[in-house]
């Protein structure tokens, strides 16, 4: 267990105290986060984003794991992050077996692509086992701030197994005019299908649609939109895969040769309303050169698996190591990860 007086491993993390746990469902548990006024700006965050926890082990000596905020920027005090027990998953059962109120964890800043570009537009939300915890911090942050219709699809196992039940009741009380919650459950409807998951969606085909939750579930709801003809532009689902690395060491400063340099890219990146112009030689990614730069890119793995520094091409062609985490129709969007993205082309234009 982290203690006080341990620092950091890297100098993009900190040591955060667990203010609360909180019993979620049998298998599922919230762990409450206090963050001191100095790291509040480090910690804020979007709604849908994620934390990244270092979590020790003896076989490694720490694993990291990804773990969605289920709070909202917008009407929660501290960040809360949902963690649900998973076969043979060392992570989820540690910090469900381990974690009490008053320990403390190293976590890396809010991160992820997950989150409305519009809090005032119609949402249409899906959510499959634990895969509700980012979808909560939109639909909480859509109702607190937007004026826009919310329409949650939610799928379980069984009645016991639905995380944030009562808060869900409360919400769709309070807000009869606006959220609309539809929960599916096994032993009622079966399994989710396309067919049934397009029957039920059908009139809200010009929302904005969000979805999480286990591979299959996620195919049968692209499925679902795909038959309604929703657009690809306007489906949005997030994935998480097991972080194989370690995310809270700073990354090494790669060294270019002078052929390297000779013969690197120009590349134009729009991040943050800022455009920055870099060279790039063709053996570092997006994200070494600008994190050579002090350019403050969001990443977080560095191994393709997570998707925070998920960005688009507007001009040019990239290559990538791993992108394994995208669609192919996002690649065919332009969508690319810039931890594993090489120039092709001498020219580039991304925007984040």
């Amino acid at each position: 267990m982290t203690t006080a007086s341990e620092l950091p491993h890297g100098s993009r993390s900190a040591v955060l105290r667990v203010a609360a746990v909180i019993a979620e469902t049998p298998d599922t548990c919230s762990l409450v986060f206090d963050v001191p006024d100095e790291l509040s700006a480090k910690f804020a965050y979007q709604p849908g984003q994620f934390l990244t926890l270092r979590i020790p082990s003896e076989l490694t000596g720490s694993v990291a794991r990804c773990y969605s905020l289920a709070s909202s920027p917008f009407t929660d005090d501290r960040p809360k992050v949902t963690v649900k027990r998973t076969v043979d998953g060392y992570g989820s059962n540690w910090l469900c077996d381990n974690v009490k109120a008053g320990d403390q964890l190293e976590v890396l800043p809010p991160s992820g692509v997950f989150t409305p570009k519009d809090l005032d537009a119609d949402l249409l939300l899906f959510g499959a086992g634990s895969g509700i915890t980012p979808v909560m911090s939109i639909l909480k942050s859509a109702l607190a701030r937007g004026n826009g219709r919310i329409v949650l699809v939610y799928a379980n196992r069984d009645a016991e197994s639905v995380i944030f039940a009562t808060e869900l009741r409360e919400l769709a009380d309070k807000n009869p005019q606006r959220l609309t919650v539809i929960h599916w459950l096994e032993p009622l409807q079966g399994l989710p299908t396309a067919d049934g998951l397009a029957t039920l969606v059908t009139p809200y085909t010009d929302f904005e649609a969000f979805m999480c939750g286990p591979k299959p579930f996620m195919d049968r709801v692209h499925d679902a939109l795909s038959r309604l003809g929703v657009p690809r532009a306007r489906t949005h689902a997030e994935i998480f895969n097991s972080l194989a690395g370690d995310p809270f060491t700073d990354a090494e400063p790669v060294e270019v040769s002078e052929q390297d340099a000779a013969e690197a890219a120009t590349v134009e990146v729009e991040l943050d309303g800022e455009v920055h112009e870099l060279k790039w030689p063709r053996k570092q990614t997006l994200v070494d050169i600008m994190l050579a730069k002090g350019i403050d890119v969001p990443y977080s793995c560095q191994e393709g698996e997570c998707g925070s520094c998920a960005c688009t091409v507007l001009e040019g062609k990239v290559e990538m190591d791993n992108s394994e985490i995208l669609d192919p129709e996002d690649i065919e969007n332009g969508y690319i990860l810039g931890c594993q993205a090489h120039p092709v082309t001498d020219r580039l234009r991304i925007q984040f």
